[in-house]
């Protein structure tokens, strides 16, 4: 029997996008504990099997919680990214997404420093490197252009985030001066709130929108989007976020708290959205 979802596979043309920080696996924990990767990967299974969201964008996998998660989402997912040091080995943001309706076209990704095609490079402040996938896609049901973006800003260095805004604000001004019909899609952890000087460098130029705000449907509270595990806060922060280009209809969001045996699969509570091109016809659930 499946879990109940929260919005679940949808149909063309809507797409259904999720961000979640699925919480790196830390080999040194007391039995018991919350954050114990052995026992939280079960509830990261559990709500994406239930999920089936056409894109997802992942912050803080390992290598083995990459192939993790691309077993739990199912077959037809493929993923792109590589880990952010040099060496590819450690955290990765992968783009998920159902290979049965997007095609993927191109991909790449970039470090977020002054150096951005140096693989592992830093700068603006941050002591560990931090990058940006980006993938581009052709909806196989409709024919649309889908541009998505996924990434994790620092969490140390306020000049950093601030920075990496506008970098992504470039990029997608870029990609929708490209292609002015796609759907821009950006997901991540911003390690910032809705108060931020980087959040309003995301979204002051409408470039960007907050899918959150923006949704004609909200269907949860806004609870606070990194719990650590603790119990759940209404009106607590959103430091996660999915942003939406000027060309996207946000037909519902939510911010997924769901708690198995009273157990959640990652300290950050994963957040989706139902997208579509502006104008199109509402889609609908498919399972």
């Amino acid at each position: 029997m499946t879990d109940a979802a929260l919005i679940g596979a949808v149909s063309a043309p809507d797409l259904h996008v999720m961000t979640y920080n699925i919480r790196r696996r830390v080999p040194t924990l007391r039995r018991g504990s919350a954050d114990r990767w052995d026992t939280r990967k079960l509830l990261v299974k559990r709500l994406l099997a239930a999920e089936q969201p056409t894109l997802l964008g992942a912050q803080e996998a390992l290598v083995d919680q990459v192939d993790f998660v691309a077993t739990a989402l199912g077959p037809h997912y493929r993923w792109v990214g590589r880990g952010r040091h040099a060496t590819g080995r450690d955290e990765h943001n992968p783009i998920f997404y159902d290979s049965r309706r997007l095609q993927l076209t191109a991909w790449q990704q970039r470090a977020l420093s002054a150096t951005p095609h140096a693989h592992g490079s830093r700068s603006w402040g941050n002591l560990t490197s931090r990058v940006v996938v980006s993938a581009d896609f052709t909806d196989r049901a409709t024919g649309a252009r889908l541009l998505a973006f996924n990434t994790h800003f620092d969490h140390l260095s306020w000049r950093s985030r601030l920075t990496s805004a506008a970098f992504i604000i470039t990029l997608v001004n870029s990609a929708h001066a490209a292609e002015p019909d796609a759907v821009i899609v950006v997901t991540g952890d911003l390690n910032a709130t809705v108060d931020s000087a980087v959040y309003r460098r995301l979204t002051g130029e409408g470039a960007l929108r907050d899918a959150w705000l923006s949704a004609a449907e909200r269907l949860t509270p806004q609870w606070g989007t990194f719990s650590g595990y603790r119990r759940l806060r209404r009106g607590g922060a959103r430091i996660d976020f999915v942003l939406v280009g000027p060309g996207v209809e946000v037909a519902s969001t939510g911010i997924n708290a769901a708690r198995f045996d009273g157990r959640a699969g990652s300290d950050h509570e994963p957040v989706q959205a139902v997208l579509r091109p502006a104008g199109a016809p509402a889609g609908g659930r498919s399972g």
